[in-house]
């Protein structure tokens, strides 16, 4: 559960947005040479195990790591659209919300009530566990309206997703390195548009 010192900072990046970059971050992205964490349930489960969130007798199925590769991929969609990523059309983002609303539907979450606030839970353990303990962490990133300053990088081909710091809320890059790139990116493709338009 976010605390109020955490609400009052944005600069403070929550626990919650661990727990989501910590999932959305197992894909393969470009100048980070990450590998792809979910491409098998034995990938998966080496993942698990590597991150203290499973045991060797966790049961990790085909159908588990396509559906966390389902889910992470649904919410770097979202999550470039946060760094307002120009592929991403409405269309694009309708379906990848449209996915997570199918997917939550499966892991209900529940309500727990304290005398210092509520927080959202899940009851199950293991893949399922996970898969509601994100969904969790991102309802309540949103409730504390920090949600959109969980984003993806929006130079291809990294992706690379983080939180923003900044006071104003401008990053969209993972680092300078990247911003560089797709400064550079785009300057050259004005110069090129530039030599192929017409003489006036």
């Amino acid at each position: 559960m976010l605390s109020r010192e955490t609400e009052r900072s944005p600069l403070t990046q929550p626990p919650e947005a661990d727990v989501v970059l910590q999932f959305v971050n197992t894909h393969p992205a470009g100048p980070h040479r990450l590998p792809e964490h979910f491409k098998s349930a034995q990938d998966m489960h080496a993942w698990l195990l590597e991150n203290a969130m499973g045991s060797q007798a966790t049961r990790v199925t085909e159908a588990d790591a396509a559906r966390a590769r389902e889910l992470r991929d649904a919410l770097i969609t979202v999550l470039l659209a946060h760094s307002g990523d120009k592929d991403i059309t409405p269309e694009v983002l309708a379906q990848a919300e449209g996915r997570l609303r199918r997917i939550a539907s499966r892991y209900p979450l529940v309500t727990v009530v304290t005398a210092s606030g509520a927080s959202l839970a899940t009851t199950r353990t293991g893949v399922p566990g996970l898969f509601a303990t994100v969904l969790a962490s991102a309802t309540e990133l949103a409730q504390a309206g920090v949600w959109d300053r969980v984003r993806a990088c929006r130079n291809q081909p990294c992706h690379f997703c983080f939180f923003d710091r900044t006071r104003n809320s401008s990053s969209v890059y993972c680092g300078p390195k990247c911003g560089s790139q797709a400064s550079m990116r785009a300057y050259r493709q004005r110069r090129k548009e530039l030599t192929a338009a017409p003489p006036t």
